[in-house]
């Protein structure tokens, strides 16, 4: 095989905030039906009954006076630091969000100048050529910001990229929804460097994909469940069954795209690190997935999970799983050289995407 460059993990971090906030904290909710009339049900049935589908126990919320930007400059120097690399010899800052940074007293976007300017500006990079940009892709920015790393490094354009993904959604959500309770706030970042080699590791393929006839609505910024109370215009909402029946229908068919780009079957396949917002949905995808490839079952230590303490972090999820699992704290999951590894994500677009990795 002929020498060419090849994208290589050389470094991770992550943000995880200190604050905790278990389901019972959500008891004294007033939850809403859209249209503003309460539940039938206790708060007591409908935190157990969301517990027991989305496997959440807990999940982390950002300090009052700390923003995604913040978070996303901490990950990102743990992830720098980790690769070891100058930060003025960086060439590329990315940072997947979806709402900015935003307050925790005024819960609006603010993304002017751009999170990634932001960051490099926390860094205190002053390299000019050091190019930062911003990428909203909902949850899958980050995985996309992959992508399009892999892009400049294999074109020789760069040598290194800083990709990380930083949001605060427990400052975007609805309090008087239920789904409220899937959101929390986080960064994780990841350092790609180009390696001239004739070895078949790194980044090996990708696949990407974006629905938007009604798809574009499964989630949405929409007026508060009870505008008496909220602090905001608008907040996030999402129609559950919709995106739970496109992911499941979509995302299987995508890795299995990525895994044949790469000339990889199921069986080779050490890890695969989803974005969790949903555990049953994440399991069903999975089982799928193997079922594309005449599985009944799938081994059961593939997909680590952070879902249950660590809630949905949106474009977080993924790199501070793997940032967690590098650095040996996640028990029972290793990524060695060789494994292959999926890093697959779907979100508001509706957008998905899957990379495939094999680690050096």
């Amino acid at each position: 095989m002929a020498q060419s460059y090849r994208s290589i993990i050389t470094g991770t971090g992550s943000y995880i905030p200190p604050n905790k906030v278990s389901n019972s904290d959500f008891l004294d909710r007033n939850f809403l039906n859209a249209d503003g009339s309460p539940f039938d049900k206790t708060n007591e049935e409908i935190i157990q009954k969301f517990e027991e589908i989305t496997g959440i126990k807990e999940r982390r919320y950002a300090a009052d006076d700390v923003l995604a930007s913040d978070m996303a400059a901490e990950a990102g120097e743990k992830a720098l630091n980790d690769a070891g690399l100058d930060y003025e010899e960086l060439d590329y800052i990315i940072v997947g969000h979806n709402f900015g940074d935003v307050r925790a007293d005024i819960p609006a976007s603010d993304m002017v100048p751009s999170l990634a300017s932001r960051v490099k500006q926390k860094l205190e990079i002053e390299n000019p050529n050091c190019v930062a940009y911003d990428l909203p892709f909902g949850c899958p920015g980050w995985t996309q910001g992959i992508i399009q790393s892999n892009y400049y490094l294999q074109s020789g354009d760069a040598s290194s990229c800083l990709v990380i993904g930083a949001e605060t959604l427990s400052r975007i959500c609805d309090p008087n929804d239920r789904d409220s309770m899937i959101y929390a706030d986080g960064a994780g970042a990841t350092v790609l460097e180009s390696k001239k080699t004739n070895e078949d590791i790194g980044i090996l393929s990708h696949a990407a994909r974006t629905d938007a006839k009604e798809e574009a609505y499964f989630l949405r910024m929409e007026p508060p469940f009870d505008p008496e109370s909220a602090k905001a215009p608008l907040y996030m909402h999402m129609d559950g069954r919709k995106l739970y029946q496109y992911a499941l229908t979509n995302v299987p068919d995508l890795v299995k795209t990525s895994l044949e780009k790469a000339d990889l079957n199921f069986e080779d396949v050490h890890k695969v690190l989803i974005h969790q917002a949903n555990a049953k949905m994440d399991d069903a995808i999975l089982q799928r997935l193997g079922k594309l490839y005449g599985k009944e079952s799938v081994p059961e230590n593939i997909m680590p999970m952070t879902i249950s303490w660590l809630g949905n972090t949106s474009v977080a999820t993924v790199p501070t799983l793997l940032d967690l699992i590098l650095r040996g704290q996640m028990d029972g999951h290793q990524i060695q050289s060789g494994d292959a590894i999926v890093l697959s994500s779907v979100g508001a677009g509706m957008n998905i995407n899957s990379v495939v990795y094999k680690a050096p």
